[in-house]
């Protein structure tokens, strides 16, 4: 074998591993969704547009001073943690083949449990963790068993209880609200004890006191979650019932089991990313809300641009809460806010093609293999 062809072949090698080919379709979902994104700003407003998309992608960045962008940083980092969590939720229930929409009112689910808890009882920030993950798993559990012995699609379960959710949070969350808002009240003011731990770095982060544990604990739960999936019996388990259902049954995987556990953890997942969120004192809740929290749904795009790997979706989660975050500094006059999150539905959307990509590169490679092993006949 020649130099050249040796050279043709380790690059062709390198490209057909699943982890590269990953990354390369994220990335080009990310450059096109920029792009579109882009445009939707030259037909708002052409003369703008470039400050506009460079805003967004910049986020923290457009401010001048260290400090500020640092603190601004923290600010990110804290509403990614939660934004993580829900996607290592649909993450970890579509492996084993279940689209777990219903991650948003799970979400739901967990601030409400956590704020009761904090507000009502007056419990400590461990205890109100705990009731977060019971809460949101309950709701994880109860479209696992409509699934698994009812057959009703998880989706429209799913989808059903995020209102149920909802609402059912905001009557429960009345009684602690402030006397002239619709928010409740701070934690912070009314049981300390309930705030996550600080991560100690308040001084880097220019007295961000909103930096907890929480966006750690986030990360390592993700490669907590890889490991399970990539080397346990358990997590085998999971996927194959994701695969082949029946074949899992009929070879003694307990397939019912496994479709409500699955459920479970990712409700618990979903849970403990609103705790994440509403424990540090960043957001109160408004018992008038009438929407179900966007957490949830962002979630999606964040798992699927991390191509459905808990330690891509680590990153993922970050861009989409950078970007998310970059669109409220665009100037309200001229252009919405939500021009963020219509480029996070277009990387959703684009997301769908990236199998499309995979089979097209190896199809690529596999041709040129074959060219090159007729040349050297």
């Amino acid at each position: 074998m020649s130099a050249e062809v040796k050279k043709t072949a380790e690059k062709q090698s390198f490209l057909a591993k699943p982890a590269v080919q990953s990354i390369i379709a994220s990335l080009l979902c990310i450059i096109f969704g920029l792009l579109i994104g882009y445009i939707a700003l030259l037909f708002i407003n052409a003369k703008g547009a470039n400050e506009a998309i460079i805003t967004i992608i910049k986020n923290y960045f457009t401010y001048p001073s260290k400090a500020a962008a640092l603190k601004y940083l923290g600010n990110t980092l804290v509403k990614a943690a939660p934004l993580l969590m829900c996607a290592l939720s649909i993450q970890f229930c579509y492996q084993a083949g279940l689209f777990n929409i219903g991650a948003a009112g799970q979400y739901v689910a967990g601030a409400g449990a956590s704020l009761f808890c904090a507000l009502s009882l007056g419990l400590p920030w461990y205890v109100c963790l705990l009731a977060a993950l019971l809460a949101g798993g309950v709701f994880g559990v109860i479209v696992g068993v409509l699934k698994a012995y009812l057959n009703v699609n998880e989706v429209i379960s799913g989808i059903m209880l995020n209102w149920i959710g909802l609402y059912t949070v905001n009557m429960m969350l009345t009684g602690v609200k402030e006397v002239a808002s619709p928010y409740t009240v701070s934690v912070a003011n009314t049981n300390p004890s309930a705030l996550l731990p600080s991560l100690g770095l308040s001084k880097f982060f220019s007295n961000n006191k909103y930096v907890t544990i929480a966006i750690p604990l986030a990360v390592l739960i993700a490669i907590l979650l890889k490991v399970i999936l990539s080397m346990t019996v358990f997590g085998y388990e999971i996927k194959a019932t994701g695969i082949a259902k029946d074949a899992a049954k009929y070879s003694g995987m307990k397939e019912k089991r496994n479709i409500i556990l699955t459920l479970f953890i990712g409700g618990a997942l979903a849970g403990i990313g609103a705790a994440f969120l509403f424990l540090t004192g960043y957001e109160q809740w408004s018992v008038s809300q009438s929407s179900v929290p966007g957490m949830g749904f962002n979630g999606i795009a964040a798992t699927f641009l991390g191509g459905l790997d808990p330690i891509g979706t680590i990153f993922a989660s970050y861009f989409i809460q950078h970007i998310t975050s970059g669109g409220a500094y665009l100037d309200k006059n001229i252009y919405p806010s939500q021009i963020s999150d219509f480029i996070s539905a277009i990387i959703i959307y684009l997301c769908g093609f990236v199998l499309f990509f995979k089979y097209f590169l190896n199809s690529r490679l596999k041709n040129k293999k074959n060219n090159a092993e007729g040349g050297n006949k």
